[in-house]
């Protein structure tokens, strides 16, 4: 057997970098493999302006990225959105995967709510997404709130700094309202798919997740043929910055060999 491999698939807004704290945890017990998804790519520091594709789209750029590597076979981590994208890879290509970990999965109907089909309507939506990320990126650019973030939930303000830039860009403001739309659109197909799964996996929620609820995670195990689910008291939705040590362990704990 070769050495186990992880793919991490990050939500949104977000990019590889999201998930840096969970691999320096995995360090030496796992290959660790973090992508860019589609519509979220960085080039010379700025998004590109290529277009967030569809649950299809995401899920072949996540084989493109394992065969780039050689990696036949791997542990699928997501997390939000891309817990769908993880689970709809393993849904299509089952030969692909070994294990599954989706950590605060957006990844059936019950993990929507008013708010996303809003952000997702052809007028609404884009006014909603831009006012609301720019406002919060804005809100970020205060040191005192920084701080403030940073001693109630845990974040590093590194993060937070760069989480402010990426909220002002119009780009991520493009590739949220798509991305919302996507959601809408192809998370029935999904949830049709769930029970078809075959690989082992793990879902993880935060007691304390205000944007996809733990009640959707324990519906999500009970559509799911092989599922355990795991609770982080008092964690919030962004797990691979808040809790990325326990996030890591629970990723070792669920490896399937190479």
């Amino acid at each position: 057997m070769g050495e186990p491999c992880v793919l991490l698939l990050h939500g949104q807004p977000g990019s590889a970098a999201d998930w840096s704290g969970v691999r320096t945890a995995i360090a030496g017990r796992a290959r660790t493999i973090a992508i860019d998804r589609p519509g979220w790519n960085r080039h010379g520091g700025a998004l590109d302006h290529g277009r967030a594709f569809d649950l299809a789209g995401n899920a072949r750029a996540a084989l493109s990225a394992l065969d780039a590597a050689g990696v036949s076979r791997a542990t699928i981590v997501g997390h939000s959105l891309g817990g769908a994208v993880a689970a709809w890879l393993a849904a299509e290509h089952p030969e692909r995967v070994g294990a599954l970990v989706l950590a605060a999965p957006s990844a059936n109907r019950s993990s929507l709510n008013r708010l996303d089909r809003l952000l997702a309507a052809p007028v609404t939506g884009p006014l909603l997404a831009s006012g609301g990320l720019a406002a919060a990126g804005l809100a970020l650019q205060t040191a005192r709130l920084r701080d403030r973030i940073a001693t109630s939930v845990g974040l590093e303000d590194r993060y937070l700094r760069e989480a402010a830039a990426t909220l002002l860009r119009p780009s991520t403001w493009r590739a949220f309202t798509r991305e919302q739309r996507m959601l809408i659109r192809d998370l029935p197909e999904l949830e049709r798919r769930l029970p078809s799964i075959s690989a082992r996996t793990t879902v993880v929620t935060g007691t304390a997740d205000r944007i996809v609820s733990p009640a959707s995670a324990r519906r999500l195990v009970d559509e799911l043929p092989d599922a355990t689910l795991v609770r982080l008291p008092g964690a919030t939705h962004l797990l691979p910055q808040q809790r990325p040590r326990e996030l890591a362990e629970i990723i070792v704990g669920a490896l399937a060999p190479g």
